[in-house]
């Protein structure tokens, strides 16, 4: 008898700490048929969003404080191969509150969140024209080793920094902010990251994206710069054609220190056969300067 009362005690001990706490299994699934300039129709993992899957959960604490985390690993629905030694996209332990919030470990950073945030072309991994203009990043993907802190917002104004503890044999470091606006139909953010290693590499990204959605259509623009390296500029537009149906269009021109101007332009739809599922196509087309290509795609997405 003792024993079961015991027992009844653990398990509503674990019931109760179970329901201040919650774990999520999510995913995006997203295969395209592509056919660029060249080659063979092939299928690409993530013409969209990149293929992945994860783990996220938060605890609360008590007192409006909570633990989170977030486990992510990107997939190659192609072979079904998992990409990286583990959780290449996302591996981190935090804190948020009243203060904001605080990441440790792995996570997009500080200027990784408006990189994209007014990308044309639904921010394609595949299609969306500013492609044309990558950070030339010396860290691959988002650096690990990292800290991460985000502002509560202020009548719609938030900020970011983070940093990198120095790794590898080089030391190289990564560090960023950004300050945005979010208030009805208007976002305006700027971002600026710095990369630094022992070997005198000293790269400079600097970013100002805007959008203003007037509800018949959403205007997208960016500006990016790679000091001593390129510039670039990015216009685009979303129109809502039907609750399910969205039509975007974007062109970006790069104009690197030496060499000719490449220009970019693209052209993409997307269907929502529900509120997870979306089938799109699109395709872009570069001029000379640019590598003189061009990439159709059409493709199926869906999150859970």
């Amino acid at each position: 008898m003792k024993k079961s009362l015991i027992a009844l005690a653990v398990l509503a001990a674990s019931g109760a700490a179970m329901a201040q706490s919650s774990v999520t299994l999510y995913g995006i699934a997203d295969l395209a048929v592509v056919k660029a300039k060249g080659s063979s129709a092939a299928l690409a993992s993530g013409g969209v969003s990149t293929s992945r899957w994860g783990l996220k959960g938060s605890e609360d604490l008590g007192g409006g404080l909570a633990a989170n985390f977030n486990f992510e690993q990107g997939v190659d629905l192609t072979n079904g191969s998992l990409k990286g030694n583990g959780f290449d996209r996302q591996a981190w332990l935090g804190l948020s509150g009243g203060f904001g919030e605080i990441k440790l470990g792995k996570m997009w950073n500080a200027y990784d969140d408006i990189v994209g945030a007014t990308s044309p072309l639904f921010d394609s991994g595949a299609l969306t024209t500013n492609n044309l203009a990558p950070s030339y990043a010396l860290e691959a993907g988002n650096p690990g080793n990292a800290v991460y802190y985000a502002t509560p917002s202020f009548g719609g104004v938030s900020g970011a920094v983070s940093t990198t503890f120095k790794t590898g044999e080089t030391n190289a470091r990564v560090t960023a902010f950004h300050v945005k606006y979010e208030g009805g139909p208007l976002f305006v953010g700027l971002a600026h990251e710095q990369q630094k290693d022992d070997l005198s590499a000293d790269l400079k990204l600097t970013r100002l994206s805007a959008s203003y959605d007037f509800g018949a259509a959403k205007l997208l623009a960016s500006v990016g710069q790679v000091k001593d390296v390129a510039d670039d500029v990015t216009i685009g537009v979303d129109v809502p054609l039907s609750s399910a149906l969205t039509l975007s269009a974007g062109a970006t021109q790069v104009r690197p220190e030496v060499g000719d101007n490449g220009t970019r332009y693209g052209l993409a739809a997307a269907y929502g056969l529900s509120k997870r599922t979306t089938a799109y196509t699109g395709f872009y087309k570069d001029n000379k300067a640019a590598g003189d290509g061009h990439l159709f795609a059409v493709g199926l997405k869906h999150a859970f």
